[in-house]
């Protein structure tokens, strides 16, 4: 254990909150959507929590206890986020892409997006990605900052990748697979209940899959069970109880949370940012304004005509500091490095190669 980054942990704790106090003095968003972040980032960092891990590790190593996890996190969100959901249904909230000006939006429609061809293509493509890149967005941000160079190239190109997605925009939204689209709320067709249920019973048969998937491979003896390191695990009890004691602060800062302790975590943050903000939590929008404000400070794009950014412009020309999404990326990042170094165990890890880059 390394003192001096459990030091160094403490002082970055220290600092971020001051910072967030700061932040909420000039705006309540800015500080909340900081203080968010430093949330996610710590829990995911702390419980090895990623959506992206829930596939890759159970393709690579037949092990499903994070896929499980991950269904879990699913089934509780999707039932507390149903009740918000009737809640403001019934005090006469609406849908947000249906709703006329004046009447209240129900929390997180306006995540209701039109489906269409672009968005199957898209997600097989961010699918390749993540497999790719080791991580989704979120996930990246954890990554990064947790030290894994990896993380950062990704993250490069995954703002990147926005900025020129959003260039684009008006082209896409010509074509066949953008024009053909339809709007779909689940409760609309089949009633908030009968949402629910639908929507537990796709979880249950993808658990099906994963454990019948798990078992063969149990069979075929390509299983590998998970492992944690030593330093992770619980230490064994003493004789006498020490608040004050090593294994004290070993089970409130080093000790690593199983895959359901991040999920319920987690559910709670989403929860949480889902009733202060009235939507749902998003990473990837903000990856747009950080690409706007890198490649336009270094002279190489100006977004000022560009369709995409008609109604951003404010946002760009407050900058990043003002920005709450951006708060609460950067809090992810900090969040995810203040963790290790609590834990005393943060490396800078270097491990890719040239190739790794390039694909």
């Amino acid at each position: 254990m390394n003192k001096k980054q459990i030091f160094s942990g403490f002082i970055i704790s220290i600092l971020m909150i001051i910072f967030a106090i700061v932040q909420s003095n000039r705006n309540y968003k800015l500080g909340l959507f900081l203080i968010s972040g430093l949330a996610i980032g710590y829990l995911m960092q702390r419980s090895r929590f990623g959506f992206a891990g829930g596939i890759r590790k159970l393709y690579v190593t037949g092990e499903s206890s994070l896929t499980k996890a991950l269904l879990f996190l699913f089934s509780i969100s999707l039932i507390v986020t149903a009740a918000i959901h009737y809640g403001a249904h019934v005090n006469g909230a609406e849908v947000a892409y249906r709703a006329s000006e004046g009447v209240k939006i129900i929390p997180g429609t306006q995540s209701v997006y039109p489906v269409n061809l672009a968005t199957v293509f898209g997600g097989i493509l961010f699918g390749i990605g993540m497999m790719l890149g080791g991580g989704c967005a979120s996930g990246t941000l954890t990554d990064a900052g947790e030290g894994e160079a990896r993380a950062l190239i990704v993250l490069l190109f995954f703002i990147t990748g926005s900025l020129w997605g959003a260039h684009d925009m008006p082209w896409w939204k010509s074509t066949p697979i953008y024009t053909w689209n339809k709007s779909v709320y689940l409760p609309d067709v089949f009633g908030y209940m009968g949402a629910i249920s639908v929507s537990l019973l796709g979880f249950l048969g993808i658990y099906i899959f994963t454990k019948k998937y798990e078992n063969k491979r149990k069979r075929e003896n390509t299983y590998i069970p998970l492992e944690y390191d030593s330093w992770q695990q619980e230490l064994p009890e003493t004789n006498e109880y020490k608040f004050f004691s090593k294994e004290t602060y070993h089970k409130f800062f080093v000790k690593r949370w199983s895959f359901y302790t991040g999920a319920v975590l987690l559910m709670i943050m989403f929860e949480v940012i889902l009733l202060t903000t009235g939507k749902n939590w998003g990473v990837t929008s903000t990856f747009v304004e950080w690409g706007a404000w890198l490649y336009q400070s270094l002279g190489i794009v100006d977004v000022s005509n560009w369709p995409y950014f008609a109604d951003k412009m404010k946002t760009i020309n407050a900058g990043f500091i003002n920005d709450p999404g951006s708060m609460r990326n950067l809090g992810i990042i900090i969040g995810a490095l203040i963790s290790p170094l609590l834990a005393g165990h943060f490396s800078f890890k270097r491990g890719f190669k040239l190739r790794d880059i390039i694909f």
